[in-house]
């Protein structure tokens, strides 16, 4: 199993997950973070971190979420590592409430 991050992260792209992973199995785009499957260890200290709620274990996915567990998995083998937490967009905390925000995702 691994964990997947989804929708919701996209334009608010927090990074407080990345700083507890343990095995720096998340990977950054413009506007969006995924983790990669293969890489991650199931350890949970992610989605617990995130303010938006938008990491999910890929056994609990909802059915609207199933195709960001393709997207992480192939996001994450072309964007680049983040390893270390940095300052969330300026205008995050307006996304945060947005829904239904997959065509704003920056590949």
């Amino acid at each position: 199993m691994t964990f997947v991050v989804g929708e919701p992260c996209i334009k608010c792209k927090y990074t407080d997950c990345v700083e507890v992973c343990p095995v720096d199995c998340f990977y950054e785009g413009p506007n969006f973070l995924v983790i990669h499957p293969d890489e991650c260890i199931d350890c949970a200290l992610c989605e617990v971190e995130c303010p938006v709620n938008a990491i999910y274990p890929e056994d609990e996915l909802p059915m609207d979420q199933i195709e960001f567990l393709q997207i992480n998995d192939t996001l994450s083998k072309t964007w680049p590592n983040i390893t270390i937490k940095k300052e969330a967009p300026d205008d995050a905390e307006h996304w945060k409430a947005i829904t239904k925000k997959k065509h704003l995702l920056e590949k």
